[in-house]
């Protein structure tokens, strides 16, 4: 660490600063310290530490359903920003099961794993004890908090209301929602924010044009199907996720149907093919990468001994593009 040290002109102080995380560093010093690491092929010698520490230089992502590129991009940030500090992710694709989810979390103990990062779909926040037992911090990533854990969540409500305004301006005032299932911890914020929004805006959503069903494609389409069986079926249809709106749009063009033309579809997380797809996707951005970022913040935080519960609100926005 001394020869990075006088490589980048900083003291070691500051070489374990960038690497661990524990105070911050200006960016031109960070980049300084990073081009004399990769110059000197420096590595941190993490089996010394695991030894040292009895715990493990992994940290486990699980999240329900790592085929969903939201999930893969947070997996990208939280990497890029634990690496410096020697840290490694597990990506732990529970499939939204609750007993998956609760047997990484024991797994998680049996590793001594350094930490966990996790978009919990069914467990409670009891379930969670077993980590707190074995002293492994956790963060969590989601719409809603969770028990008293560190949590990175989006600041969702202006971006709803800059789709519903859309919707509405477009004259369509019937809309429809494919929500996630019932039975998801916490209920589902997703759909909570459009029905307490909507009649601002001279929206209705009536009970019948809600349909629930995972987060997948399969889902998107089946419950798009069901929206356009109604008697009176929505104008606008806003999803729970891009994946489901994927599904919608795919099933959309079976029924023989336009977008936007004959029905308006908005999704949400703005993953990259939400750009791609015919016609591109309006959506509600919550930037994946920034969430995995946050992540590692709060995580490297709780390594370096902070006790007190955070919350790290990243900002979404709506991205209107020709889908309605």
């Amino acid at each position: 660490m001394s020869d990075v040290a006088r490589a980048a002109g900083v003291s070691s102080a500051t070489v374990s600063y960038v690497l661990s995380g524990k105070r911050p560093v200006s960016a031109e010093t960070r980049r300084a310290v990073e081009a004399a690491i990769e110059e000197l092929g420096f590595r941190l010698n993490t089996v010394a530490r695991s030894l040292r520490t009895g715990r493990s230089t992994l940290i486990a992502l699980v999240v329900p359903d790592i085929a969903n590129p939201f999930y893969a991009q947070l997996a990208h940030g939280l990497q890029e920003a634990l690496r410096p500090g020697g840290f490694h992710v597990a990506i732990c694709n529970t499939g939204a099961r609750l007993a998956d989810e609760r047997a990484f979390l024991d797994e998680a103990v049996r590793q001594r794993l350094a930490g966990v990062v996790i978009t919990p779909f069914r467990l409670a926040p009891e379930d969670f004890d077993v980590l707190a037992s074995a002293s492994i911090p956790v963060v969590v990533s989601a719409d809603l908090p969770f028990g008293d854990h560190d949590l990175v969540t989006p600041a969702a409500d202006g971006a709803v209301r800059a789709a519903l305004e859309h919707v509405a301006e477009t004259g369509r005032r019937r809309i429809g929602v494919i929500a996630g299932p019932r039975d998801a911890a916490g209920g589902d914020p997703r759909l909570e924010r459009i029905r307490a929004q909507a009649p601002a805006f001279g929206l209705r959503l009536p009970d019948a044009l809600v349909v629930h069903g995972e987060h997948t494609r399969d889902a998107g389409a089946e419950g798009f199907g069901r929206l356009m069986r109604h008697r009176n079926p929505p104008e606008a249809v806003l999803c729970a996720n891009d994946v489901a709106a994927v599904g919608a749009l795919e099933r959309a063009e079976q029924l023989g149907l336009r977008v936007p033309q004959d029905v308006a579809l908005v999704g949400h997380d703005d993953i990259e093919f939400a750009s791609i797809v015919r016609p591109r996707l309006s959506t509600i951005r919550y930037p994946a990468e920034e969430v995995g970022r946050a992540c590692a913040r709060l995580l490297a935080e709780r390594l370096e001994g902070r006790s007190e519960r955070s919350t790290v609100e990243i900002g979404a926005r709506y991205i209107k593009r020709a889908s309605v």
